[in-house]
Order: C-alpha cells, then structure tokens, then sequence
C-alpha cells in the first residue's frame, strides 16, 4: 500500500505493477550492484494500492484512488501511516506541506521499533535546493552536477526550508535501513499533463491575447526540467528496487534555455513571436506565482547519472520538452479540457445567422469568421507583407515579399474581370489559412455562411498532399480534421417570412446593405437555386455523416432570437476552453447585480402602483358607498314621512282631543293611579263606543 501527499504523478504508479520495473533486470548486474543489502524483494500480485489526501478536501477523490484520509490531527494521519508501506510527500507544489512533510518522517522513525514491516518514506523535492550551487569548476561551468554533489548543493533563498526538510529526511534513514529506508527525489521542473510551473507561459500562448510571448531577463538560463510521467517512472523504480543512493537528481537529457522553451511553446502553441522583459516587469503580472517565477530563472546545468545507469524507466519526453513539444501541447489540452468547438451555420439570407454565432461565439469565446473579415485580413497582411519588398526586405522574408505582391495582383485582376468580385480560388485560399491559424486551431471558430456549395466546402476542406485524411476504404471522402466543423447548424424559414422581417427592419440597418427589397429578392433566388441539386453544402456535411440539425427560425419569438441560441446552446454542451477570466465574472456579478436592482426597483415600483391604485379604487368605492348610503337613508325618511302623514291626521282628529280632556281630569283628580285612572277614562269616553 502506498500513501500520497498532495502529488501530481501518482496516478501513473497506481497502474504499475509492483516490480514491474525489475522483469529485465536479469540481463545486467548494474541495478542488481547499486541495490543495498537491505533489499527485499517486492510482491508482483498486483499493481500499488493508493491512498492519500487531498490539497483541496471539497474536491472529489480521483478514481484510480483507492482511500482518501481525512483527518482531524496528526495523531489520527500517523496511525494511517503506520498502515502503509511507502510514504511520498510531495513538497515541490505547496511549501506548507514542508512542515508536515518532516513532522510525519520524524513521527515514523521514533516508531520504527514498532514496525511489522519495513517502509519506504520518499520525499520528492526540486532542483532549487541547488540553484545557488557553485560551479564544480570555475574555469569550465558546463560541468553539469550530480547526485554524488548533493553535499555541495546551496539552495535558493526562497527554497531553504526544502533543503533543510531532505536533510531530515536522509538523516532519518540511516537508523535502521533494514526497517525504515529513505530517499530524496531532486526532480526537474515539471511539466506535460495539465501543466504546473511552466502553465503561465502555456495559458498566455493558447488564449493568444499577448502580442508575444514572454522571455523573463536575458532567457540564457538552463532550466533542468523532466516530464511528470518520468518522474513517475522514477518514483517507480525506487518504489521497486529500493536502491542503495538515497539522494536521486531526476531530470531529462535536455539542455534548453527558458528562451528556447519559450519560443517552442509560442511557436506550436501561440503566434511564434516572443519578447524580452525585464524581471520586475515580469513579477508584475499577476498570474505569475513567486514560486514559478523562481523556478522559470534557474540556471542549472544537471545529470541524472544514477537514473540513467541503473533504473529501467520507459521514457516519455527523454530529450526535454522542445524536443516533444507536440505531445506535450496535446496532453495540455486535452488534461485541461482546452479542445477546439468547431461549427457551421448554414440558411439562406436575412435568416439570422449572424446574429446567432455572435451570440454562441460570445458564449463559447470563439472566433466569428465572416467573409468579408476573412478578406479584408488576408489583403491586409499581403500588403503588410508587400510592402517589405519596396523597403528591399524582400531577401529577409525569402522572397515572402514579391509573392504576397504577386499574389495581390492577381486578386485584383480577378476582381477588374468578375465585377468586383473575388474568385473562389482565393477566397477559399484565404479561409484555409485563417481556419489552421493558432487562435481558430486553439480555441475554435463558428463558419458565418461560408462555404455555401458542395464544391467550395470540398475544397475548403480538403487535406493537403502531405497530410493524410479520413478515408474509411473510400467510402468516406477525405477532409482536413483541424478545420472540419462538428456541428453544421442549417437555418430554416420561408421566403416571406424572411421579407416581412427584413421590411421590418429600421432604414438604417438596411441602407447600403444587400438587404433591399430587390437585393433580397436576388439572393433568395440564388440561394434557392444552389440548393435544389443532389450536390448541395448539406449534402456534403451528410457524406460525412456530420448532419446538419435544421431549425426553423419563423417559430423563434423571441427578443434577438434568443430561443434558438438557448436551443444550440444545449446541444453543444459545455464550453471547453479556461471559463471566465476574474475581470469577466466580476463583470458578470456586476451586470447580476444591477439586473437584480433594476428588478427589485420595477418590482417596488409595480408594487407601489397597484398599492396606489387599490387604496384610490378603495377610497373611490368607500365614497361610493357613503353617497348610497345617505341617499338610502333620505328615501327611507322621506318614505317614514309619507307613510305617518294618515296616522298623524287620523290621531290629531279622534285620539288627541280625548286624550287631551283625560290628561285634564287627572290632573284635577289625582287620583291614586293615574295611568289607570286615564285608561278608564278614555274607554268610557271613546266616542266610537256607544
């Protein structure tokens, strides 16, 4: 069982089989002599079982491992230790694992009594614990060093705490060997993969963003580097053999300056051009980490003698990084995600296709290639080109100069002849050259409207003579697979739905456009035309079995045709390419935010209002009700009024009179009880009584 620190090579070990490193060893006696007398023999029952930890614990546990530790303390990390039998900690990519680096092989060795096996604890640092190493001989400083120097290696002064933890580390090793062997690894500059230390200088060559690419200083310096494949291949032997050299120098057999690397990468990877800047101007960009920096500056010259006399490693990139610079560029890009989205939107005029590959060039940062672009650019850089020929440049540029010229006047003959039109020869010229530039090659591109025939696509397409195409027994035509769209978007609506929208359209939008009524109508007619035949630009992409996903735009009622982007945009999927940059997200939270405060305030706003116009429909329905009720209640008075006018009359007639003369009685007779008294009264003297 293995245990892993925060270390980047280890998914290579995790698919080696224990000894495999040692099945020839046999036929020579050089690894069989260098090995210690403490060596036992490894089991071959099955590949390295991984456990380890993880530099960022939200991230998920990588598949080829089989355990991630989580742990509270050390106490807890040590008795997993106490489990495995060798222990890499990886220093090289965060120097805080330094610290625990030296506490776990302290931790290991005070209990080496207690061990039921032996272990193997490999520390694996950098080449910049000898970076202020002096010359082994001053009169000739190409001497490059070894392993049998490390006594006279002097670190970089941001780099002391790494020599003092594989002083630890040797010394803890020499206790009992037999229990508890050491090693330290003083690995190269690491790169392939997803890159680490040299991913500035990749990352500013595929985004092409940067005139040329950077050379820090004087670019002279010797950067001892080593792919990370081979340094797992290192790792590996050790892990096998258990050597008896403890200090191993793991570096590759080349000798390139940083200015060579940098030229490599922008010449495979970016434009070619590259530029020198001093170190203070390279410090400032922020991208670049101090650490990175350091180590881009190294001047060494080293040799991994013990690696290359006793260790059996199937090499990946043996003579360095510009020797295998096309590998390595695609392990970059592919380990990153970073593929070309290619894609072709096909229709007929005024259909919108402009405005939709504006839209997914914007979301998947992609190239817009339109064909005036093309053309314009392409008779730009020949005339920037020619006119080195009239400065007597021409020898420089090994005759670039007069064929550019020559080549301009020939467009514009064809132009004189074809009503001011250009040939398709170059036309298609043009777009080959733009579609294989780096930029379109890195990231990729959107085809706005071109090619529009079977033939052009054809050609358009077509490999070259040295370059070998998709056949398939020939049932398949053969096309360039650089520049071959993956997705062929074919736009659809009717011809009037396409003029009403064009009539539609603001005058200024229209003006000197071939959006006329009559220009439209002309363009519509040729469309159709090209489009009826077996050999059409859809038919091609059919052969190809590339099929076009048709849309029909007249059912898109959207703002700016925004459905059938959202459509496209979710069957391309994802965008490959870095995401955002900082500056782009904080843009994007920005415009989030003000959305979201433009939204509240319409929605306060709208609130507000329909509050207003309640409490005024309620004010307006409360006074409403108070007239009605007022008028209610006059007609009611008025109806109380009319109906007691008869009873009035009738009372002041025969009631009152004789209640009137009753009242008088009782008063002059007080009697006892007057109520009853009144009430005799008035029966007696009712005058409907006889």
């Amino acid at each position: 069982m293995l245990a892993i620190k925060d270390a980047m090579p280890f998914q290579f070990l995790s698919d080696c089989v224990v000894g495999s490193s040692l099945e020839e060893g046999e036929e020579g006696s050089e690894g069989e002599e260098d090995r210690g007398s403490d060596y036992i023999p490894p089991s071959k029952e099955g590949t390295y079982t991984i456990i380890g930890t993880l530099q960022n614990p939200a991230n998920a546990k990588p598949d080829w491992v089989k355990e991630v530790v989580q742990y509270a303390a050390k106490e807890e990390l040590a008795d997993h230790l106490m489990e495995c039998d060798i222990i890499i900690y990886d220093i090289t990519e965060d120097p805080d694992q330094i610290d625990e680096a030296t506490w776990a092989c302290s931790a290991l060795h005070a209990e080496l009594e207690h061990f039921d096996n032996p272990k193997m604890f490999i520390l694996l640092s950098s080449v910049m614990t000898w970076a202020k190493s002096k010359p082994l001989d001053p009169d000739d400083p190409e001497i490059p060093f070894t392993e049998d120097d490390y006594r006279r290696r002097k670190p970089h002064p941001n780099f002391k705490n790494h020599i003092s933890a594989e002083k630890l580390v040797i010394k803890n090793g020499k206790t009992n060997k037999g229990k508890f062997v050491t090693y330290v690894v003083a690995a190269g500059l690491a790169f392939g993969m997803g890159e680490s230390i040299f991913h500035f200088l990749f990352k500013a060559a595929w985004e092409g963003k940067s005139p040329a690419l950077q050379v820090f200083g004087t670019g002279t310096n010797i950067v001892p580097s080593i792919h990370i494949k081979d340094l797992a291949g290192v790792l590996q032997n050790i892990c096998d053999q258990r050597p008896k050299t403890r200090y191993i120098v793991a570096v590759d057999d080349s000798q390139n300056t940083l200015e060579e690397i940098v030229r490599h990468i922008s010449t495979h990877l970016g434009d070619g051009k590259v530029k020198h800047v001093t170190k203070e101007e390279a410090l400032l960009s922020k991208d670049l980490a101090q650490a990175d920096f350091d180590q881009l500056l190294v001047n060494l010259r080293m040799e991994a003698m013990f690696v290359k006399e006793s260790m059996r490693i199937m090499w990946i990139a043996e003579t360095g990084m510009c020797e295998n610079i096309d590998t390595v560029i695609r392990e970059y890009k592919q380990s990153r995600g970073l593929l070309p989205m290619r894609a072709c939107i096909m229709g007929p005029p005024a259909v919108g296709k402009t405005t939709i590959a504006k839209k997914l060039c914007e979301h998947y940062k992609l190239h817009h290639i339109k064909i005036k672009d093309v053309i314009d650019e392409a008779v730009e850089n020949l005339k920037r080109l020619s006119a080195r020929a009239d400065e007597g440049e021409e020898e420089e540029d090994d005759g670039k100069a007069q064929e550019a010229q020559e080549l301009l006047d020939a467009i514009q003959e064809s132009r004189e002849s074809n009503n001011d039109r250009i040939e398709d020869q170059y036309i298609i010229r043009f777009y080959r050259e733009k579609l294989r530039s780096m930029p379109c090659q890195n990231q990729g591109f959107i085809l706005d409207g071109f090619p529009k025939t079977y033939e052009q696509a054809k050609e358009l397409f077509a490999v070259d003579d040295e370059e070998e195409g998709e056949d398939e027994g020939g049932k398949v035509p053969s096309y360039h697979k650089g520049t071959m769209p993956e997705v062929v978007i074919s736009l659809d609506a009717p011809d009037d739905f396409l003029k009403v929208r064009v009539m539609n359209l603001p005058e200024g939008q229209v003006a000197g456009t071939h959006n006329t009524e009559e220009g439209l109508t002309r363009r519509l007619t040729e469309f159709r035309n090209i489009n009826r035949e077996d050999e059409t630009i859809l038919n091609y992409f059919d052969e190809l079995e590339i099929h076009p996903d048709h849309i029909d735009v007249s059912k898109d009622v959207s703002d700016d045709m925004r459905q059938t982007v959202d459509k496209l945009i979710k069957s391309m999927g994802e965008p490959r390419n870095y995401g955002p940059t900082p500056e782009e997200l904080e843009e994007m939270e920005r415009k989030a935010t003000e959305e979201r405060l433009k939204r509240e305030a319409q929605e306060q706003e709208e609130r507000e209002r329909r509050e207003a116009e309640e409490a005024a429909e309620r004010a307006r329905r409360q006074e409403e009700w108070a007239e009605r009720l007022d008028e209610v209640r006059r007609q009611e008075q008025e109806v109380l009024e009319a109906q007691s006018t008869p009873l009035r009359n009738y009372l002041m007639k025969h009631v009152m009179p004789t209640l009137t003369q009753g009242l008088i009685e009782a008063c002059k007779v007080r009697p006892d009880d007057p109520v009853d008294f009144l009430a005799e009264y008035l029966f007696k003297s009712n005058p409907q009584v006889d």
